[in-house]
């Protein structure tokens, strides 16, 4: 008899559903962020975790890596490689989020949009949600499916 978390981590279907819902998230974070890099660099400024030097490059090439990583996990090109990229810069959010919280300081994640209104969101919550995608992540990370569903097999 399998272990409950046997079946998940060899079933290809939820290796490929995890895949999937990463993928498009980041695909969809990504957006935004390459329309409009100066905003992007605000929110990073606003973080106040970078040196002044590395926020505008940060602010440029960040939502080409999630792009790509996002694209990879979609399409199934080093899907393995993509997700592990994927869990690096989750792990990064979440250091980040945290760092802030303990700081006590509000401010925009700039996950999926700019924030007009209001330079603060709902850290708390922001943690979770980064935590529960972070959990998904670590089932296409550690799939040992046999059967993947790739275009570089």
């Amino acid at each position: 008899m399998k272990k409950r978390t046997d079946i998940l981590i060899t079933n290809p279907w939820i290796e490929l559903a995890a895949r999937l819902c990463l993928g498009l998230v980041f695909v969809y974070a990504s957006i935004h962020k390459i329309i409009d890099p100066g905003s992007f660099a605000r929110i990073i400024y606003g973080y106040g975790l970078f040196p002044a030097w590395s926020i505008n490059l940060t602010a440029i090439i960040l939502p080409y890596v999630e792009l790509t990583a996002g694209l990879c996990l979609i399409v199934g090109i080093v899907p393995r490689s993509a997700a592990v990229l994927v869990e690096i810069l989750l792990l990064a959010f979440i250091v980040a989020i945290v760092v802030n919280l303990a700081r006590g300081h509000e401010f925009d994640c700039g996950c999926f949009s700019f924030q007009a209104d209001s330079n603060a969101t709902a850290g708390k919550e922001l943690l979770i949600r980064d935590m529960l995608w972070f959990a998904v992540g670590l089932v296409a990370v550690f799939s040992r499916s046999k059967r993947k569903f790739s275009l570089m097999e």
